[in-house]
This record gives C-alpha cells, sequence and structure tokens, in this order.
C-alpha cells in the first residue's frame, strides 16, 4: 500500500488538474510532497520504532497514513490534497522500514532472505503495478478512488498487526533527538534539490541552496554522531564493507527501478498509443516476473548469498534497459526485455536488503532497514530527477528522450552492479549445515 502510493497518483494527474483546476507545476506537488516526508522521516521513525516498540509505531503508522488517505480523497482544493500527501508521507516513512525491521527480527537468519523475498515482491509489484491500479482506478471509477481503497486495507492490516506480530525494540539508549533534526534537515535539503532541479534549474539559488543545506546538515549530523554517546546511527555500521556496499546497491537499484517505471508508463502511452490502463497492463511482463521470481530469489539468498544475486541481476537489468533504449515499432518486441529486467530485479531487490540486514547484529535490525529504506527514497527521487533533465535535453517527447533516459536506468543499473561486488561472499560452516556464514571484510 504504501510502495503502491509513491506512483499510483501518477497515472491520475491529468483528472486531478481538470477537477481542481491546478498548474503543472502544482501537480508536481502532489508527487513531491508525499517523497520529501517519506524521505526525510525514515531515520527518525526507524529510531522511535526501537525505542518505543516496532509494531507499535508501525500500527501507528499505518493509522495515520489511512487516516490521510481519507483527506486525500475528501480534497476539494489542490492545497488540501498536497498537505494530505505529506501527512501521508510521515505514516509511509513509519511503515517501510519498522516492516523490514519486524521481519528481520521474526526470522532468523537461515530463514530471513526468503522472508525478505517475498516482502520484496510484493514491494516490487506495488512500485510496477502503480500506473496499472492508477489507470485503471481512475478511468473505472473516479482519481478519489486510488486514496479510498487504501481504507479497509489500513483498518484490516492495523488489526492483524495488533492480533498476530510479536513486539521487538532495539537497544535500549536515549532518543538522539538532534541526531533526528540534523538527518530530516539533511534529507530535505537534498530530495528538494533532487527534486526541483529540472523545474526550477540545477543552476537555480533554490536549488543550490537546497543541496547546500543538505550537505551541511549531512556533514553536521556526522559530527555529532561521532561526539554523542546515544548515536542514532554509529558511524562504524558504515566501516563494514558489506553493509555500505548494499545501501550503495540499493541506491543505484531504486533509481533505475523508479525511473523506468516513471519513462515506461509514458512512453508507451506516447510512443506506443496505448490508454492509461493499457499502458500498465504491457508492463505486465515486468510486474509477473517479480511475482514469480522474487520468492525464489528470497531462497537462493540462503543458499548462495547475496553477492552472485546482486551482481547477476543487476546485470540483467542492465542489458534489459540498454535493450528497451533502442527503442521498438510494436509492443510485442519489448516483451523479451521487459522479462529480463524483471528477472534482474527479482534476484537484486531481496539480496540487496538481505545483505544491508544481515551485515549488522541482530539487535540494530530496525535503524539498519532505516538506513536502507532511505536510501531507496533517495535513489528514487534521484533518478527520476536526472533522467528528467536528460530526458528533456535529449528531445523529449518528440526526440531522443525516451531512448536517452533508458538508456540512463542502463547506466544505473551497471552501477548497481558494481556496488554488488563490493558485498562480501559467503562461505560453508565447517559443520555440513545448509546455513552460510556470512565473512564480513572491512570492519
Amino acid at each position: 500500500m504504501v510502495a503502491l502510493d509513491v506512483l499510483v497518483v501518477a497515472a491520475a494527474l491529468t483528472t486531478i488538474r481538470s477537477d481542481l483546476g491546478a498548474s503543472a507545476e502544482e501537480l508536481e506537488w502532489t508527487v513531491n510532497a508525499y517523497a520529501l516526508s517519506f524521505a526525510m522521516l525514515l531515520m527518525t521513525a526507524a529510531a522511535i520504532g526501537d525505542r518505543l516498540g516496532r509494531r507499535r509505531t508501525y500500527a501507528a503508522g499505518l493509522a495515520l497514513f489511512t487516516a490521510a488517505s481519507v483527506a486525500c480523497a475528501l480534497a476539494t482544493s489542490l492545497p488540501f490534497l498536497i498537505a494530505a500527501r505529506a501527512v501521508q508521507g510521515i505514516g509511509a516513512a513509519m511503515v517501510m522500514p519498522l516492516a523490514m525491521g519486524l521481519l528481520g527480527a521474526a526470522f532468523p537468519p537461515e530463514r530471513r532472505g526468503q522472508a525478505i523475498g517475498v516482502f520484496s515482491g510484493v514491494t516490487g509489484i506495488a512500485v510496477l503495478g502503480g500506473p496499472l491500479i492508477g489507470g485503471a482506478v481512475t478511468e473505472g471509477l473516479s482519481w478519489q478512488w486510488i486514496f479510498w481503497i487504501n481504507v479497509p486495507i489500513g483498518v484490516v492490516a492495523i488489526a492483524l498487526v495488533l492480533a498476530k506480530i510479536p513486539e521487538s525494540t532495539g537497544p535500549a539508549r536515549r532518543l538522539d533527538l538532534v541526531g533526528a533534526v540534523l538527518i530530516s534537515l539533511a534529507v530535505l535539503g537534498l530530495v528538494w534539490g533532487t527534486v526541483r532541479g529540472e523545474s526550477a534549474g540545477w543552476a537555480s539559488a533554490e536549488v543550490l541552496t537546497a543541496f547546500a543545506v543538505g550537505v551541511v546538515m549531512l556533514v553536521a549530523f556526522g559530527l555529532w554522531e561521532r561526539r554523542s554517546d546515544h548515536a542514532m546511527v554509529p558511524l562504524e555500521f558504515f566501516r563494514n564493507r558489506t553493509f555500505t556496499a548494499s545501501n550503495s546497491a540499493g541506491f543505484f537499484l531504486s533509481a533505475a527501478l523508479f525511473s523506468a517505471v516513471f519513462f515506461l508508463s509514458q512512453y508507451m502511452q506516447a510512443v506506443l498509443g496505448s490508454a492509461p490502463f493499457k499502458a500498465g497492463l504491457q508492463l505486465l511482463p515486468w510486474t509477473a516476473t517479480l511475482f514469480v521470481v522474487g520468492p525464489i530469489a528470497g531462497q537462493l539468498v540462503d543458499r548462495i548469498g547475496e553477492r552472485p544475486l546482486v551482481v547477476i541481476g543487476m546485470a540483467l537489468q542492465t542489458a534489459g534497459m540498454f535493450w528497451m533504449s533502442r527503442g521498438a515499432d510494436h509492443y510485442y518486441e519489448l516483451i523479451p526485455p521487459l522479462v529480463i529486467c524483471g528477472c534482474g530485479i527479482s534476484l537484486a531487490m531481496p539480496a540487496a536488503q538481505s545483505a544491508a540486514m544481515a551485515a549488522l547484529p541482530r539487535e540494530a535490525v530496525g535503524i539498519a532497514s532505516g538506513i536502507y529504506s532511505m536510501n531507496r527514497q533517495l535513489g528514487g527521487a534521484a533518478g527520476v530527477a536526472v533522467l528528467g533533465s536528460v530526458f528533456t535535453a535529449a528531445g523529449g517527447y518528440t526526440g531522443d528522450g525516451f531512448a536517452r533516459a533508458l538508456a540512463g536506468c542502463g547506466v544505473l543499473s551497471l552501477l548497481g552492479a558494481l556496488s554488488g561486488f563490493a558485498i562480501a561472499a559467503r562461505r560453508r560452516t565447517g559443520t555440513g549445515d545448509s546455513v552460510d556464514e556470512l565473512v564480513v571484510e572491512g570492519v
């Protein structure tokens, strides 16, 4: 539900513009407001969950997300809709990292990869299915229903979470309020500059100031965490080569994935002449592959380790993206590269998440999931913004915009594969068990 709402609104933007009388720049904020609050509060929400209880915080996040969805559906003006989307993002920030934290705490290491594989498959389907579901709901009902459908799901999920999921907490330490404020402002500056870069201009005072504030706050966060005796993010985490490499792979993976969904859904409509719902259906070879391969990839993680799956998966996605960047006269020509990309992302996504979670001690699983989730959001925002500029510079809809943007997705995927090489390999234990032991190098 949370991942779906990142892009589900994109298919309804034209209808929303007509109903609420919004400009194109105002419409951007129905997406940006969600992305900003989501990204900037991920780390803080993970830290609060570690201290107050992951299940309790997760349920509260679901409740806030559900209530904000009602507000979005009832919006009669664009400012109200944007404000409600920002509150939705706060709820999403409480849900996404704690979902992985609860999984990491509930499953032992030898089963964690399979659990994260299912989680990644569902999350990937939601991201890829955003344009399909948004288009179907908007065409069949109205744009308000893309938010109303969250309400019964949220209510049922809250009841099941409270009834079925055991409570878990992180290490007992004080909440690092200063660190929470600094990292939130750092992410706000970086994401603001990224999402505004194309429309305001990368060299504009607004964008340069946002990046400067983000960098200064990030440096201040690092200095504070080094001195604090109750640091939100102990900096020694990043001395772990596997943790750093898996976060890097996750960043590039998300940058390529979000960008590809953004541009391919438009390519189907602008170049192949498909309606929004049909364009979503045409992505099914990609989406369905995630559903089938994701859980299998999770089992492979537990058997052979994360590094080969991240490298092979991102290499497959690289090949598929470059293939699609050559263009097609007919839709059927895109089916093979869509399937290749689907297999690639299905292998790499659970493996990168599993590596980030397994690289740190079990009690740090909450903050590890917060860091990984934040990197994913930053990657998605950066990918769409940077490749949006590439798309425009290459002539946009009437030039080579789609070819260059999809080739850019291939480059991002290649960077993800190269990051995967730095993930430590696994070795067999001497007992003959099927459980592998992670060789953590560079700690």
